[in-house]
């Protein structure tokens, strides 16, 4: 956790924290005031620019329920790391499927601007029955 003797890494910290927990609230008046409307995001090889993005993350069809656990989280100044791991229950099943991540945020006036990170999407669907268990060869 961010050292609590530089208030700017805390102020983030708990930005980045009040985040993740609008995907256990689908709260999505928290999610404007928190993430910028034009953030830029880094991810899944793509780079692309709006709100919409993180917001169709928090609200995927067929996922449900979804609990947070934080990791890790590192603050430092304009920047926030967090390993995180999302548990959901899966609409059709019933049953709970986990992914995890880790994301880097930058903040500017206590809203995330721009993030880069991954979060283990073959697993998810792994678990979900969607991807073989393995890979063959080609």
């Amino acid at each position: 956790m961010a050292d609590s003797r530089d208030p700017l890494s805390k102020l983030n910290a708990d930005v980045v924290l009040r985040y993740l927990r609008v995907f256990e609230t689908q709260d999505i008046d928290e999610l404007a005031a928190l993430v910028a409307e034009d953030v830029l995001v880094h991810g899944a090889g793509q780079h692309v620019r709006g709100r919409r993005y993180p917001e169709g993350s928090i609200l995927t069809p067929g996922l449900s329920n979804c609990r947070v656990q934080v990791n890790d989280l590192f603050a430092a100044e304009d920047r926030v790391t967090a390993a995180f791991t999302l548990t959901y229950t899966h609409d059709r099943t019933g049953r709970d499927l986990t992914m995890t991540g880790i994301k880097c945020y930058r903040l500017q006036e206590g809203r995330i601007v721009e993030f880069w990170g991954e979060t283990d999407l073959y697993g998810l669907l792994r678990q979900a029955g969607l991807v073989p268990e393995r890979i063959p060869p080609l």
